[in-house]
């Protein structure tokens, strides 16, 4: 490492870089530059793949400048300097190139293909999901679930806020005081009031989202059972009590949405589903009040789904 990149100041904590999307940003600026600092721009956009393995000095000799000039351009970016720099283009690279270069066909699809695609997809998903479940975890966040005082659910992001939600919907009409959470600070505060007759019920797709995995060690802290519903060999699975995990394939086209949801879904039903036969009584006489306020608020008597 030269001693232009060693000076060069620690790289910013998550979610304090100056600028979250390089690519972005050098798009924005192009021919707002100075002439060499320009001409760093130009080489980088054209060679943008390999400037991840490239030194300050490489990269100042192929663009023909001095390295001064390199450090003025990542600066110029937001960055504090050429280390900086080539992490955050890696990260954005990381995620960006699929778009960049997407392979999506270049035919539009029709709606016939669309809904074969999204049903192949769920098929694919669900099927690999099955393979993997460990049915002893299962029973265990029955238990857990069954013997709870109240549950708390959280997600944090589109998919995950959705099953969180979804989690709470299905559990109050058990009898189970249940509460959807998808907000970082109100998931932290939450967590901290539970305890031991408490169970808290996390999904994260990747069980690396820093304020679920926090989430889980303050309630385990004080006693909750904690459950997960995320990837094996996260984070969030390392510290929960009973993980529930399994590896599910993602589609590489940019335009279908995750088929990941409806696994998670389905898991969410399975539990609820056998929690509702462990305390059917009560379930039942829940059930049947909840559809006779139903049909006294709106007059519908016909044939709606039992269970929902």
């Amino acid at each position: 490492m030269s001693d232009s990149e060693s000076a060069e100041t620690e790289l910013p904590k998550r979610g304090q870089a100056a600028v979250a999307d390089l690519i972005s940003a050098l798009n924005r600026i192009d021919g707002q530059l100075a002439s060499r600092e320009q001409r760093v721009a130009d080489y980088v956009k054209a060679n943008i793949d390999s400037i991840s393995t490239m030194t300050i000095a490489e990269l100042a000799g192929a663009a023909d400048v001095s390295t001064p000039t390199v450090i003025r351009f990542c600066r110029s970016l937001g960055c504090d300097g050429f280390k900086e720099f080539k992490l955050r283009l890696a990260q954005n690279l990381a995620v960006s190139l699929q778009y960049i270069r997407p392979d999506v066909g270049e035919e539009p699809a029709s709606m016939e293909n669309s809904i074969d695609h999204v049903l192949a997809a769920i098929y694919a998903t669900t099927n690999a999901m099955r393979k993997q479940l460990d049915p002893a975890q299962l029973e265990l966040a029955k238990r857990a679930i069954v013997g709870s005082k109240q549950l708390l659910v959280a997600g944090m992001g589109g998919g995950s806020s959705v099953l969180a939600q979804e989690g709470a919907n299905r559990f109050f009409r058990l009898g189970i005081t249940s509460m959807a959470v998808n907000d970082s600070y109100i998931l932290q505060m939450r967590a901290a009031t539970l305890g031991r007759e408490d169970t808290l019920l996390l999904f994260s797709a990747s069980g690396e989202t820093d304020a679920i995995v926090a989430a889980a060690k303050v309630a385990g802290a004080y006693g909750a059972n904690t459950i997960c519903i995320s990837k094996p060999g996260s984070r969030l699975a390392s510290v929960v009590s009973i993980p529930i995990v399994v590896d599910l394939p993602e589609d590489p086209h940019i335009f279908k949405p995750t088929a990941s949801r409806y696994a998670y879904l389905a898991v969410l039903d399975a539990i609820a589903m056998s929690v509702a036969y462990e305390t059917r009584e009560e379930t039942t006489e829940n059930l049947r009040r909840i559809r006779s306020s139903l049909t006294a608020y709106h007059g519908r008597t016909a044939p709606q789904p039992l269970g929902d």
